[in-house]
């Protein structure tokens, strides 16, 4: 994917992010996720029934990557099974770690491919997707 396009997904899911509505419904499994060394703050309300992802809405306050990367995610994970929903961070890890990953599969979560280059940005990508696998673990765990 070319820079300046990444950039503009960026900046669009940033200005006009998916999915950023607060819940009030006990349906949902609310976790937090923050960065205690910068202002990242996100609240994630995540929908799991039947082992599938049903709905995923987020609010916070949080940097470009951090609100960008949450907003990407949402829509990625929408529809999936946990399962799937782990092998698709697992995968978007492996991209940020800069293991061998299957570009095929990330759509949109490829803008990050190049943020190993900024150690610092790492967390704020992967901040979403560490809230995420919190929720499924309430789920699977009953502890919600």
């Amino acid at each position: 994917m070319d820079e300046n396009l990444k950039r503009e997904v960026i900046l669009d899911n940033y200005t006009n992010p998916s999915n950023r509505m607060r819940v009030e419904d006990e349906k949902y499994i609310y976790v937090n996720s923050n960065n205690s060394s910068c202002i990242d703050n996100i609240d994630l309300w995540v929908l799991i029934e039947d082992g599938f992802i049903k709905d995923l809405k987020f609010d916070g306050e949080a940097c470009a990557i951090s609100t960008s990367s949450t907003s990407i995610m949402t829509k990625e994970l929408v529809g999936k099974s946990t399962k799937e929903a782990r092998e698709f961070i697992e995968n978007f890890y492996n991209m940020i770690e800069e293991r061998e990953y299957d570009k095929e599969t990330l759509n949109e979560a490829l803008v990050y491919d190049t943020i190993y280059k900024q150690a610092n940005r790492k967390t704020c990508a992967t901040l979403p997707y560490k809230g995420v696998l919190d929720a499924i673990e309430k789920y699977e765990h009953g502890t919600h």
